[in-house]
């Protein structure tokens, strides 16, 4: 079956990201595609070390989940990043995963290349599309399909739920998330 991979970086069990990407999630299923929403939430997510073993074991060689992460990744036929916005950035550990997954990739076969997805960012105010487009590089610099939707992936929140009532935003992630199943049945 076809399916999409989402990671979730919002450190909380309950979040306004985990909320939006349940929304695209559900999207892309009532479009014929399977998807899998993945927490890095508890996970302790170190950042890349250059040590260039992922050249020789095709994978990389800290031991803590991103492994199995990537193995989905390798399976999948999309692939989507969800991250609420911390000081105008996606969260950290995000970016560190992507980091990994891209050294990975690149070392083993580019199993990113040719891969649709993308990012969407969640904030209280400000700072979305600067965190769009720090996600955007790993998409684009892999080799990977973009499409786009009605305006940027991008909604506003704070407290908890309170994303559904940006309705211009999670209808912008809906589209999204209709373009992400139509490309993928289109290329396949």
């Amino acid at each position: 079956m076809v399916k999409v991979l989402i990671l979730c970086a919002s450190p909380r069990k309950e979040s306004n990201t985990m909320l939006v990407l349940e929304e695209c999630a559900e999207t892309i299923r009532k479009n014929g595609l399977e998807t899998e929403i993945i927490s890095l939430r508890q996970m302790k997510i170190r950042s890349c070390i250059a040590c260039g073993k992922c050249s020789e074991i095709h994978e990389c060689a800290l031991n803590d989940g991103v492994n199995d992460i990537i193995e989905k990744i390798k399976e999948a036929d999309g692939f989507i990043v969800g991250s609420p916005v911390y000081f105008g950035t996606a969260r950290g550990d995000l970016m560190s995963v992507l980091q990994r997954i891209g050294m990975v990739s690149r070392s083993s076969g580019n199993f990113l290349s040719w891969k649709v997805g993308g990012p969407i960012a969640v904030a209280r105010r400000g700072g979305h599309t600067a965190t769009i487009q720090e996600m955007l590089m790993f998409f684009f610099i892999n080799e990977m399909i973009v499409p786009g939707s009605t305006y940027w992936n991008m909604v506003f929140g704070h407290q908890p739920g309170q994303v559904e009532e940006d309705k211009e935003g999670m209808e912008t992630i809906r589209r999204f998330g209709y373009n992400i199943a139509k490309l993928i049945k289109k290329i396949k």
